[in-house]
């Protein structure tokens, strides 16, 4: 069945399904992660993207650390974190995530950042440093890092390939007749030669996508196809949903039998990992990525 597009009226009166609640954060694990996050001053996915996990996952004693600030240069309708200016460069940043991966004991890291379009090299040289750090502090951690594509420019990816995290993540967010929508600024073939080229490189790759924002199911398949064929090692599905009145509004709530037959699809092609489901998100039991290379 097709994913049908709402009305005007209909997106203003969907509602959210029963598979979607989650519980609300609570526990000593979460009250820990979260009194580091504020005491060293960092800026999480978690907080800044509205995930809807961030209970569980900081319940458990894990976080996705987002750096280079919390101001995006890019405008995407359907991301949470703010848009604009961002501030200066903060050279300590690398030293206070990698401290605090090891005061929280994490064993496998996953670290994000805003695009940084105003800075000549995309951020790269802080991705390097917060890696370098983390692994001077906590040496047998292990590390997925999710970039942004650096406008392209490939010599900023070759310094992320050069410091070899375990994974290295890019999300193609949504099929390629939305993507001009939902990332203004991004490309739908730039983001799979990002790939390529980190396949290429040696690394182990993971993409994720979001449903429910008007794709159909012929491209969802094609979306599954075109990772597939760039190498792609691990597949995350998940439901989009709408983090503000100013963001795209969701034009359908898929079921979890859908997302199953994705999963079931993306393995059959020979994906090493799909994780498929209204709540995942990129970073959504990334520990487990790791052990399926």
């Amino acid at each position: 069945m097709e994913n049908k597009i709402l009305s005007s009226t209909e997106k203003n009166t969907i509602k959210k399904p029963k598979w979607l609640k989650v519980k609300l954060p609570t526990g000593e694990n979460y009250k820990k992660v979260r009194s580091l996050v504020d005491e060293h001053k960092l800026h999480t996915i978690c907080e800044s993207g509205s995930c809807p996990n961030m209970g569980e996952c900081w319940g458990e004693g894990t976080a996705t650390f987002m750096i280079l600030g919390n101001i995006c240069t890019r405008s995407c309708g359907f991301c949470a974190v703010k848009t604009g200016k961002p501030l200066e460069v903060d050279a300590f940043e690398p030293g206070r995530v990698a401290r605090s991966v090891k005061l929280m004991g994490v064993k496998h890291a996953v670290i994000t950042s805003v695009d940084r379009d105003d800075l000549k090299d995309g951020g790269a040289e802080i991705w390097v440093q917060t890696v370098k750090a983390i692994r001077h502090q906590s040496p047998i951690t292990t590390l997925e890092t999710l970039i942004p594509d650096f406008q392209g420019k490939w010599e900023n990816l070759q310094a992320i390939i050069d410091i070899a995290p375990e994974i290295v993540s890019h999300n193609l967010e949504t099929v390629k007749r939305l993507t001009k929508k939902v990332r203004i600024q991004a490309k739908y073939d730039r983001s799979l030669e990002v790939l390529k080229r980190l396949k290429q490189g040696g690394m182990r790759t993971k993409s994720g996508i979001m449903l429910g924002l008007g794709e159909s199911k012929d491209e969802v398949f094609e979306t599954i196809d075109d990772l597939h064929q760039v190498g792609v090692d691990i597949l995350t599905i998940g439901q989009y949903l709408q983090p503000t009145l100013k963001h795209l509004p969701v034009q359908e709530f898929i079921s979890p039998e859908i997302f199953d037959e994705y999963r079931v699809y993306g393995l059959s092609k020979g994906f090493r990992f799909v994780e498929s489901g209204p709540l995942v998100r990129s970073s959504y039991h990334a520990e487990k990525h790791i052990f399926a290379l």
